[in-house]
């Protein structure tokens, strides 16, 4: 538990300012926030406004202008809220306090509802990689059904909106600070990037199967919380408009075969091209690493598989597959 008044000092600096915030815009909702403590403490701060069933996601990192992060969580809460009023089993918007962002000293945060995680992935034996992949596979097969629902969404979305512009943006920051990237790192991730706008700007044409729907946008089989009651999906943050194949990269063949045995389709072409597009994204979150040093590391294994695979091209024939990606 965390006294608001009394810092603690086995959290971090995001964190702790995190919790002010999260304890002072809760209570000027009505909220109790008595005995606020932090839950998850990355990209986000995620803070339990105990005793109340709240939980509020402070951005720790301003990646965005403040402009653009509110036009997200309310896609996001749109989102969310709809597919929660359908009865899809999701972690919605906290129905005690109103469905919107809420701007505080210069930042703008999300309130969600507290679900309480069972069967948590942590509890596994981290040593064995068969469990791991079962568990993400049988998470994939939920996913399907997801992009049943999310099929019907009626909202606007902007088409793969984690990848353009907001890689470029990173590239642009890294050109500055590179972290542990070479020049020649560099020039590669620049041109799979404009493979990448091209790509995005004509999807259907160069895949006429590929079907753009609203998706979670952030690997729903790694973002999924197992109750009680059964699993809910969670951090629908970069919802987006885009093939499902955006959301099954990196899910491995296990992943893939149980979301087509549960009624789902994947173009493995398509999801190729994906997995691609997730790995330069993973490279351009190194410019994250100045605020963040923490995440340098964490992200290396990702890189060097990035750098082990040919890269992305712009000569993605109009009609078919790709020849070099």
């Amino acid at each position: 538990m965390v006294n608001p008044r009394t810092p603690d000092t086995t959290l971090s600096d995001r964190a702790r300012r995190a919790v002010d915030l999260a304890t002072r815009a809760g209570r000027r909702l009505g909220l109790r926030a008595d005995e606020p403590r932090v839950l998850h403490d990355v990209f986000n701060v995620l803070v339990h406004l105990a005793p109340d069933p709240v939980v509020v996601r402070v951005p720790s990192l301003a990646l965005m202008p403040y402009d653009e992060l509110v036009a997200k969580q309310r896609r996001e809460l749109d989102v969310t809220g709809w597919l929660a009023d359908r009865g899809v089993p999701v972690v919605g918007p906290s129905p005690l306090v109103p469905r919107e962002p809420v701007e505080i000293d210069g930042t703008s945060l999300t309130f969600w509802e507290f679900v309480t995680e069972t069967d948590r992935l942590a509890d596994l034996p981290q040593d064995d990689a068969e469990a791991m992949q079962q568990r993400f596979a049988e998470q994939t097969g939920w996913a399907a059904e997801l992009h049943r629902q999310l099929a019907d969404y009626p909202g606007e979305l902007p088409v793969l909106a984690p990848l353009v512009p907001a890689i470029g943006s990173a590239l642009e920051a890294l050109r500055k600070e590179p972290q542990t990237l070479t020049t020649a790192d560099l020039d590669r991730a620049e041109a799979e990037y404009v493979a990448l706008e091209a790509l995005v700007r004509d999807l259907p044409a160069r895949f006429p199967g590929a079907r753009l729907q609203a998706l979670h946008g952030d690997s729903p089989a790694y973002n999924v919380l197992r109750t009680a009651e059964g699993h809910r999906f969670s951090d629908f943050e970069d919802a987006t408009r885009g093939p499902v194949e955006w959301d099954l990269t990196l899910v491995g063949p296990l992943g893939v075969e149980a979301y087509e045995r549960a009624g789902g389709t994947v173009d493995r072409a398509l999801l190729h091209v994906m997995e691609g597009a997730r790995l330069l994204q993973t490279v351009s979150a190194l410019s994250v690493a100045p605020r963040m040093p923490e995440l340098g590391p964490m992200l290396e294994p990702m890189v060097a598989m990035w750098r082990d695979r040919a890269p992305l091209t712009a000569d993605l024939p109009e009609g078919g597959a790709p020849t070099s990606l």
